[in-house]
């Protein structure tokens, strides 16, 4: 039997990370889970998202993040990480650690983890957003990894590039899809009321994250421009979700909070929608909008567009819904989602990250996984001099 450390440090994270977490506990034959909760997950300021982790596997809390979205400030949480993932991966000593993503939480815990001697298993290797310094994190999880689950064939043969070897290199689609697969969704009246609120005929679902390619005067313009633009949408219903926590996401927030403010007869801030509130929501947007992988990676799967807006998700691979637009152009994005002849091709595209089932791919190569604790190979390509 393995034991499975599975880290989990946002709300969205989670939300990818939930049908595998089940599989991992109904599989007692083979496995021993922990779900390692840190991040926002312990944060009222971000809604205080452990509450919503269900109690299949045992949970171990650690606090990290710090009152502050200055760089110092995210620096100083990562050297907290470090400190707790320590503390709890030496004493619960897992065969494997399973961690998703590109997140600066979960670099601290693969970096802890390799200290420890325990192999990790990552999930979204290969990708690219050059507008994040989640670029940066992504990649050192893929070299502190052993074993590597990627979204599309692309993305698999750039894990193999950076000098994986071919066999620990799976590609099993995007473990999101598998949410869309298996959600158990609201009908309109019983999100309505989860929610609190009446959907308006037009609902435009937005999520913003700073980018890190930018200086903060030039982002709070950036994001000034692109609040300026949903005010020309005047029959819409805006529902925002609130940024993370880089650097710069309570600056978004605080913006988020002024504009629904002074807009509260058409818009609403969530804190956070939960999954089986966002995908059911999705059902009855009438576009996606903001600068989240989500937009790019799950929502397709819903027939609707998706408007990709500045510079965050750039080198991500895209399908034919998602229209990319700079924060002063977010109305003629707007304008083309609505274009009859696009939305009705969107409706009959396959998306192009797979078919929704990643987790039980994982849990399969995860049982048979040797879980090594000898130095890894580079694996050179064959190169033509």
């Amino acid at each position: 039997m393995k034991k499975i450390g599975v880290f989990t440090g946002t709300r969205a994270e989670y939300g990818l990370l939930k049908p595998l977490i089940k599989e991992i506990a109904l599989d007692r034959d083979n496995f021993d889970g922990v779900v390692i909760a840190s991040g926002t997950h312990l944060s009222p300021e971000f809604g205080k998202t452990i509450d919503q982790i269900d109690d299949l596997l045992p949970v171990e809390a650690i606090e990290t993040l710090l009152s502050s979205d200055t760089s110092v400030g995210v620096a100083k949480s990562f050297g907290l990480g470090v400190l707790g993932y320590t503390e709890v991966l030496a004493r619960i000593k897992p065969d494997c650690l399973l961690i998703v993503g590109d997140r600066y939480e979960a670099l601290a815990c693969a970096i802890t983890a390799v200290m420890l001697g325990i192999p990790i298993a990552h999930v979204h290797g290969g990708e690219i957003s050059e507008g994040s310094y989640d670029e940066y994190y992504r990649h050192a999880i893929t070299k502190l990894s052993r074993l590597h689950f990627t979204s599309t064939e692309q993305y698999r043969q750039r894990v193999i590039q950076m000098g994986e070897q071919p066999s620990t290199v799976f590609n099993v689609g995007a473990i999101g899809l598998d949410n869309v697969r298996l959600a158990n969704y609201l009908d309109r009246p019983a999100l309505e009321m989860s929610l609190g609120i009446k959907l308006a005929k037009r609902v435009l679902l937005i999520t913003y994250h700073p980018e890190h390619t930018v200086g903060t005067s030039d982002l709070r313009t950036k994001f000034l421009r692109f609040l300026s633009g949903l005010v020309q949408a005047s029959d819409a219903q805006l529902i925002f979700t609130k940024a993370n926590a880089d650097a710069n996401g309570r600056m978004i927030n605080q913006m988020i909070d002024e504009f629904v403010a002074k807009n509260s007869d058409r818009a609403v801030l969530f804190d956070s929608l939960g999954l089986q509130r966002y995908f059911s929501l999705l059902r009855f947007v009438e576009v996606v909008i903001g600068n989240s992988s989500s937009g790019l990676i799950e929502v397709p799967s819903f027939g609707i567009p998706s408007i990709n807006v500045g510079r965050r998700q750039d080198g991500r691979f895209k399908g034919l819904s998602i229209i990319d637009c700079e924060e002063e152009d977010i109305e003629k994005a707007i304008e083309k989602s609505n274009d009859p002849q696009f939305r009705t091709a969107i409706r009959q595209l396959t998306n192009p990250y797979g078919t929704g089932d990643a987790s039980k791919q994982i849990a399969k190569e995860l049982r048979t996984f040797a879980c090594p604790t000898s130095i890894k190979k580079f694996y050179d390509l064959e190169v033509t001099l």
